[in-house]
């Protein structure tokens, strides 16, 4: 498992709602600008800009500047520690459900 300080920065990134639609706007384009994440977002461009600042600290999106816009684009690889997290608890919840289809199958045979 990756440390806990990169598992905390992703889950504390994506914990904000705001900032997790930003995220997820930005996951759902090949590359977006600022200036098109704010447009019908409700949110000022300086308040996206500091949800970008987060994510990107995370590992969650990068940036690539031309000219005078900047791009974002969602690092996949960014979500690996939370992914890892998560696989712990599929094993667990699977053996759990192993478990009550066979206490089920006793019951009801």
């Amino acid at each position: 498992m990756l440390q806990a300080s990169t598992l905390d920065t992703v889950m504390r990134a994506l914990a904000d709602p705001t900032r997790r639609a930003v995220f997820e706007r930005i996951a759902r384009s090949d590359e977006i600008t600022v200036v098109d994440l704010t447009r019908d977002s409700g949110v000022t461009q300086g308040a996206v800009s500091q949800h970008l600042k987060s994510l990107k600290l995370a590992g969650l999106v990068t940036e690539r500047p031309q000219g005078r816009h900047v791009f974002y684009r969602a690092k996949p690889e960014g979500l690996a520690p939370l992914f890892d997290w998560l696989s712990h608890y599929d094993a667990f919840w699977r053996d759990r459900f192993d478990n009550l289809r066979s206490l089920l199958k006793e019951i009801d045979p």
